[in-house]
């Protein structure tokens, strides 16, 4: 690699690169004195195999000129983040964030305030990683300013230049750095930046909720989430983050049910295994962490009830069970117990009952308040008493379908109304 940062390497596979609108892109800002490249996460991970994700660009050209050549040439702008230099650019249905080379004048936070510039070294120096500094050009030819390269070769997430100073700059860098070393690290986090990751924990207390959600969510399904979140347990960070106990080895069962299930990892389900134990923990998380809506729902539901959670049921309490509270719900409490029980993780009997979903979809109930009304029952809230002991009924008998023992059902609810 020679002063510039241009490497011998060049990005290998990677035909998103030779998408038409990527392509004319790059060309209109990389006109007239002007240059374009391909920079971060992309990059990385067209090094190493993965799909692209987000494909950002950065420029020298100010946005003011990014605007201009990008509207001409029939693109649309919007200005997302203009004041940051980020223009975000959308060619023939494609999102493209384009930023102008810049360096940080003074740091707090995300509210950085930026100096716009020329010099692609400046710019890679105020990123956070050096697997994240790299930028590449329309031909593909890599730039390395920090030695990312050399630190993606061998798996390393290590902060760019000193790392306590990255850090002071936006203390979310070291959830970044554990999110980035359970995704792309292999061993042992980087001790210099584990060092200055336990230095600064403090200054996790300054993020805003949704960030850390933000983070925590997705190192829990990265493919190191476990040994991942066992260093930060010894380093005293995970009690900080979710006010409790970590539960690591629930977190390392679940991933490994999950795999054998052939489903994806769920963040919500594995934050349920780490720190969910009653209602009461999930509610606290989900306050913590500023969780959704849907996702505290989630949580609640999880640590209401698991440990009742068992195949010896039998599968027609499991359908029952199933009526009740929705696939969701029921396919989270059973995977949440089984990760908790004594049981294998392949275990034949806990598998026929976390499928039940995928072989058993849960009938309407058939009766409805007119079908109680022509049978003599009037209005009122005997007739709501009447329909809730009828569908006990039939949920009892196993949800049949036939006429005869849904009109004996509905017959009998009647003196219950």
């Amino acid at each position: 690699m020679n002063d510039t940062g241009r490497t011998d390497r060049r990005l290998q596979n990677a035909d998103w690169l030779l998408h038409s609108a990527l392509t004319r892109l790059l060309d209109i800002l990389s006109r007239d004195g002007e240059e374009a490249r391909v920079a971060g996460g992309a990059v990385r991970n067209a090094l190493i195999g993965l799909p692209p994700g987000d494909i950002d660009v950065a420029t020298t050209a100010l946005p003011e000129e990014v605007t201009r050549r990008v509207t001409g040439a029939g693109f649309k702008a919007v200005p997302t983040g203009i004041e940051h230099g980020t223009i975000t650019v959308v060619a023939a249905g494609v999102p493209f964030e384009v930023t102008t080379l810049r360096e940080d004048v003074e740091t707090f936070g995300r509210k950085a305030t930026v100096r716009f510039g020329r010099n692609w070294k400046t710019d890679a120096e105020r990123r956070d990683f050096t697997m994240n500094a790299m930028s590449a050009t329309a031909d593909g030819v890599v730039y390395d300013y920090g030695g990312g390269l050399a630190d993606l070769e061998a798996r390393r997430v290590r902060f760019f230049g000193d790392p306590a100073r990255r850090i002071a700059e936006d203390y979310l860098r070291i959830l970044r750095f554990f999110r980035f070393h359970a995704a792309y690290g292999a061993g042992t986090p980087d001790a210099e930046g584990l060092r200055a990751c336990i230095a600064g924990r403090d200054g996790l207390e300054s993020l805003s909720r949704e960030r850390v959600r933000m983070e925590l969510v997705k190192l829990l399904v990265a493919k190191a989430a476990v040994p991942t979140l066992i260093v930060m347990a010894e380093a005293g960070l995970l009690v900080q983050l979710i006010g409790g106990v970590p539960l690591i080895e629930h977190v390392a069962r679940l991933a490994e049910i999950e795999a054998g299930l052939g489903l994806p990892a769920d963040p919500i389900r594995r934050l349920a295994a780490l720190n969910v134990l009653i209602d009461e923990d999930g509610e606290r998380l989900a306050q913590r962490l500023r969780l959704a809506n849907v996702e505290q729902t989630r949580l609640i539901s999880m640590g209401a009830g698991w440990w009742h959670v068992s195949p010896a049921a039998g599968e027609a309490a499991a359908r029952a069970w199933l009526y009740r509270i929705g696939p969701q719900h029921f396919s989270d409490r059973v995977l949440l117990a089984w990760a908790r029980s004594p049981a294998k993780t392949d275990s034949d009997a806990w598998r026929e009952l976390a499928m039940l979903p995928q072989r058993w979809t849960a009938p309407v109930f058939p009766l409805k308040a007119a079908d109680l009304m022509q049978r003599g029952l009037e209005k009122g809230p005997a007739l709501g008493v009447a329909l809730r002991a009828a569908e006990e009924a039939w949920i009892a008998a196993d949800f049949p379908a036939d006429n005869e023992t849904i009109g004996r059902i509905a017959t009998n609810a009647l003196k219950s109304g």
